[in-house]
């Protein structure tokens, strides 16, 4: 055999399948897998099943396609490293493997971030299931252990067997090697069976193994034995078993978890060529006791050819003999891979879509079916394949391991094979018993004792009688001086309630007392949705701690033995998830009971509060709570609550729920005459069950079944948050509902519920608890248990997990409510700092805003801008006042976005005045004059174009005037400051403005000076021109500007403006 297991390490050795045209680039596939002939998955043994498959596509006219591999060692250093080196020098469009779980980890991880898809056939184990969001672009092509389950249970459950033990190969240097994969194996079998069974991991290579005495330990819990290990070790604890007589007795029953075996151990596991005939022979009787689950193995002959080929390739391109061995479920895996990603590919490639799209690759992949080399695969919409596994038993006649059961996994399900029955050891017809009648150790059966014994016995029995007997006296006495103390009484000057009033703590607006502001308004009018606001009192301080107090709304109170008894029985109660009841003042005018304060309210001030976000593992945790108290509470001797509401279930600073108001009804207040009717009336009784409603006199105490019943209206109202009793697109009043409630008994009218937007096990949960026949409804035990199966991510028995789980999800809503009013402030922020750039130049808004003053400003040189409309106003007296401010917007509006493609800073608007300069705020030397010129001749070619709204056949007659010359500039005021400009160049400007013509630019001699420094400005001479308050002044008229100057333009000298000149141009909009 050639050694080249360090040449891969050291090297790429690049295997060209087939002769391709050059002219179309080839898929390339990169095999990561250990070069260790040891395992079941080495590269020796996967790369030929791979290069079959390319071939074989190939043959069929598909696109042609590179093998590459790396060796990875199973190193979750170095396996990784060899992923990054093929991605980073671009030499692969997928990745087949790797295998080792803490290989595959870290790169299907990248792999999604690469985009580049990859199918392994490792990854069994229940940290892929998930594949949001590390795993999105995996793809297993062997199936998951948690199948593995499913076989155990299920066969399980055919024999009536319950009792387990669980025995598994683990390293115990696992600081270095990890996991074992029969530890990933059994896992999900210890979870489907409440992880209660028994179990023992050993290392099969560690040297102080002793199965004798693992064999003795495991007697003691069961007699059904469930192994993962080796096929070597597995013998061998047969061998074991063998020896201590576990096989002769037909009481115990091994099962074997062999995924991959081959086909010569899996018909003959017990013959080893090495060992003594004698230990052959025991071992094959051992093995009767034994079922073994493997990897379902095709007969067709398709598949046999398959097995040849593969064999061939190995022995001539890679120097790998097979031997005796077969080909197992990992090669396959791989061949399988090839062909489902061929297929994904063309269909990829044949919607136009690039064959780097490893996203849309994937989403073809997965939930399809394709004939494989072992039949049809089947790829869920998980990305896992749904393989098929057999139950292989021993046949005594044939002395071979047979197929006596098929798992098959598109149905999930084990189905007999035809013709084939199970086999028991010591001659058994019928399997044992998983529990025997004398227990594991024999205990149970008594053996024959003397009359010591009996004496013995009768003696205890007799203290035991007396001590129960004396017990029962003291407790009685007990229990009387107790009521005849009267501890529970509470004077109401212990009570410090000024304090807590005039105190402004966290939380103290939240309390049980939820008065509505709205209960004064008619039940028949108020809609039920249009009341959410609450207001809390009722808090006062008793020995240092805050307690709540609820009024007691009886004018007078008789505490008789009976109410004696009952306050006791409450006072007494302890659980995590009840209010503790302190005590009660009932001195005239001051009644109240006095229970446990909890400043985060209600569960209806949570629900209602939507700042607060709520998950389901939280939402589950809260209906967790709520069952666990109400299985306490009916299992005491209170029996039932009676007025179990979502306002009567408090929730602590630590974020769990407790329930409140039950129990010493004569305490408690009668329905206030005030309010029999009110709105408060009737939204009380939206949680009362229908069979309560339809009573003549209620009970106050309730019945179990009623609680029930309020329990799925309060998991109704955590699971959708719109409310109690949300009815959709219904708005009743709440005496509708509890009307409709109480006389719809054919079609029971219960709130609405979408059967697509939650989950189905807790609609069925919620419908089963408010079904309209109270005998129907489950008990809070059994609430109790689907409610820990829906929560099985979050019930992990530990308390402070599940503490610091809730306290952590608080505090990241918190971090997420920070997030987003930072958000919004700095968005508002944003928006006022837009606004105040639009009223004020950036340069001087900037300043303000870092809170420096402002100083005015002079300037040498900047160019001003005026404008108007000639014959506004008498446009405007025939104009609506909307009308003028409609035009006025649509003419500024298209004089805005013009102004903006040049260096002019708008000063101010006045009716039909526009002012605009160049210049100022930021000097830009000479430019202003050009910028304000150009600007011009855009607004007035802008103008002969635009159309009035209300006048479309009249045109604006817009009238310019220009000006150059020094200025001053500032803001001025405090309450709306602006921005002004000072000095006698704006009052120059506006005289050029009020002196010119409709649709013409006039402008100064200053000006005309500037422009011609471009020379590109055609201007027309206009003359002299009488200005007031400068006397005569030259002006002139800005024709337009010329694209290509040859020469400096002198000014036109005749009265009409030039017209269709190939040399000048007016800038258009």
């Amino acid at each position: 055999m050639v050694l080249i297991g360090s040449i891969l390490c050291l090297m790429t050795l690049l295997l060209n399948v087939e002769v391709y045209s050059k002219e179309v680039k080839p898929i390339r596939l990169a095999v990561l897998a250990p070069d260790d002939d040891s395992l079941p998955f080495s590269l020796h043994k996967v790369l030929p099943a791979v290069l079959y498959a390319v071939r074989t596509l190939l043959r069929q006219g598909e696109k042609p396609m590179e093998v590459l591999y790396r060796d990875t060692q199973c190193s979750s250093t170095y396996g990784p490293l060899t992923a990054f080196s093929l991605y980073n020098s671009g030499l692969a469009d997928v990745f087949l493997g790797p295998l080792c779980p803490y290989v595959l980890a870290p790169v299907a991880r990248y792999s999604s971030v690469w985009g580049l898809p990859i199918l392994t056939a490792g990854g069994l184990n229940g940290n892929f299931d998930h594949k949001e969001p590390h795993y999105r672009i995996l793809t297993r092509m062997n199936g998951y252990y948690s199948q593995i389950a499913t076989i155990v249970l299920q066969v399980l459950q055919k024999f009536n067997w319950k009792v387990v033990a669980l025995l598994f190969h683990n390293y115990e240097d696992r600081t270095t090697k990890g996991f074992s994969n029969c530890y990933f194996t059994l896992a999900p079998v210890y979870t489907a069976l409440g992880k209660q069974s028994f179990h023992r991991a050993f290392d099969e290579y560690s040297k102080d193994r002793d199965y004798i005495k693992l064999l003795k330990e495991v007697t003691l819990h069961s007699r059904i034995i469930v192994m993962c290990a080796s096929p070597d070790t597995v013998r061998e604890i047969l061998l074991a078993a063998e020896e201590l007589g576990m096989i002769s007795s037909g009481e115990y029953v091994f099962f074997s978890i062999e995924l991959f075996t081959s086909k010569m151990e899996s018909e003959q596991p017990w013959k080893r060529e090495n060992d003594t005939e004698d230990r052959n022979s025991r071992a094959r009787n051992a093995y009767e006791a034994l079922l073994t689950v493997t990897a379902r193995i095709p007969e067709t002959e398709e598949y046999k050819n398959f097995s040849r080929e593969v064999k061939e390739i190995a022995r001539k391109e890679f120097a790998f003999e097979y031997g005796k061995e077969e080909v197992n479920a990992f090669v396959t895996a791989f061949h399988e891979a090839v062909l489902l990603y061929s297929l994904a590919l063309n269909e990829t490639l044949e919607e136009g879509y690039s064959a780097s799209n490893g996203t849309i690759i994937v989403q073809k992949m997965w939930n399809r079916t394709f004939e494989g080399i072992t039949g049809k695969v089947t790829i869920d919409e998980n990305g896992d394949r749904d393989a098929d596994y057999s139950i292989l038993d021993l046949n005594p006649e044939s002395e071979k391991f047979e197929v006596v059961a098929n798992y098959i996994g598109t149905e999930k399900r084990v189905v007999d094979e035809p013709g084939k029955k199970f086999h028991w050891a010591g001659g058994r017809t019928e399997p044992p018993s998983d529990n025997p009648a004398c227990g594991f150790d024999g205990s149970k059966c008594p053996k024959n004792g003397d009359n010591q014994l009996i004496i013995t016995i009768t003696l205890s029995c007799v203290l035991v009688i007396i001590s129960l007997v004396s017990l029962a006296y003291f407790r009685y006495y007990r229990r009387e001086a107790q009521l005849a103390s009267m501890t529970w009484k509470i004077k109401w000057d212990e009570l410090s309630v000024s304090t807590v009033s005039k105190k402004k703590r966290p939380g103290s607006k939240m309390s049980l007392t939820r008065i509505s502001i709205a209960s004064t308004v008619s039940a028949e009018t108020l809609p039920l949705y249009d009341t959410n606001q609450q207001m809390f009192t009722n808090t006062a301080y008793y020995k240092g701690t805050v307690v709540f107090l609820k009024p007691i709304q009886r004018s007078r109170i008789d505490v008789g033995r009976p109410s004696l008894l009952e306050i006791k029985m409450i006072k007494d109660l302890q659980h995590d998830h009840i209010v503790r009841f302190i005590g009660a003042v009932i001195d005239p005018p001051n009644c109240y009971l006095v229970t446990e304060y909890f400043s985060r309210g209600s569960l209806q001030d949570i629900l209602e509060n939507e700042q607060i976000k709520l998950d389901w593992m939280f939402r589950y945790s809260l209906m967790y709570d709520l069952v666990k108290g109400m299985t306490y509470l009916h299992n005491s001797d209170v029996r039932s609550h009676g007025n179990l509401t979502s306002s009567n279930c408090l929730v602590d600073s630590r974020f769990a729920l407790k329930i409140t108001d039950f129990g010493v009804h004569f305490l408690r207040s009668l329905d206030d005459p005030d309010v029999l009717g009110s709105y408060i009336f009737w939204k009380r009784k939206l949680w009362t069950a229908p069979e309560l409603l339809r009573m003549p006199v209620r009970p106050p105490e309730g019945t179990q079944k009623g609680d029930v019943y309020s329990f799925a209206i309060i998991a109704h109202e955590i699971v959708i948050r719109k409310g109690i009793f949300y009815l959709g697109g219904q708005h009743l009043t709440p005496r509708e509902i509890v009307d409709n409630v109480k006389n719809s008994q054919n079609t029971p009218f219960r709130p609405y519920l979408e059967k697509d937007s939650y989950d189905d096990e807790v609609i069925h949960m919620i419908k089963k608890c408010w079904t309209e026949d109270p005998t129907e409804r489950p008990d809070f035990q059994a609430l109790k248990s689907i409610i820990r199966r829906l929560n099985k991510d979050n019930d992990s028995g530990n308390i402070l997990d599940n503490l610091l789980s809730r306290m952590e999800q608080y505090a990241n809503n918190l971090e997420a409510l920070v997030e987003e009013r930072t958000a919004d402030y700095l968005e508002e922020k944003r928006k006022a700092e837009d606004l105040l750039y639009q009223l004020l130049p950036k340069s001087v808004a900037s300043q303000l805003i870092r809170g420096e003053s402002v100083t005015a400003e002079a300037f040498d040189g900047v160019t001003i801008y005026f404008s108007d409309i000639v014959g506004f106003t008498e446009m405007s007296a025939e104009s609506t006042p909307m009308e003028v401010v409609d035009l006025l917007n649509d003419l500024y509006t298209c004089f805005d976005s013009i102004i903006e493609n040049f260096d002019v800073y708008k000063v101010e608007t006045i009716g039909d005045a526009y002012m605009v300069v160049s210049g100022l705020p930021v000097r830009n030397g000479n430019l202003h004059a050009r910028e304000i010129a150009r600007m011009s001749l855009a607004l007035l070619s802008a103008v002969k174009s635009f159309t009035i709204r209300h006048r479309p056949h009249e045109k604006l007659k817009l009238r310019i005037g220009l000006h150059t010359g020094p200025c001053a500039a500032g803001v001025v005021g405090l309450k709306m400051p602006r921005y002004c400009l000072f000095g006698d160049t704006v009052n120059t400007a506006s005289r050029m403005e009020s002196t010119g013509s409709p649709l013409r630019i006039h402008l100064s001699t200053k000006t005309k000076e500037v422009l011609d420094t471009f020379k590109t400005f055609v201007l027309e001479c206009r003359g002299d021109i009488e200005i007031k308050g400068k006397g005569k002044m030259t002006t002139y008229w800005l024709i337009g500007e010329q694209e290509n100057p040859k020469s400096n333009p002198s000014p036109v000298t005749r009265e009409e403006p030039i017209q269709n000149s190939k040399d000048v141009r007016e800038t258009k909009l």
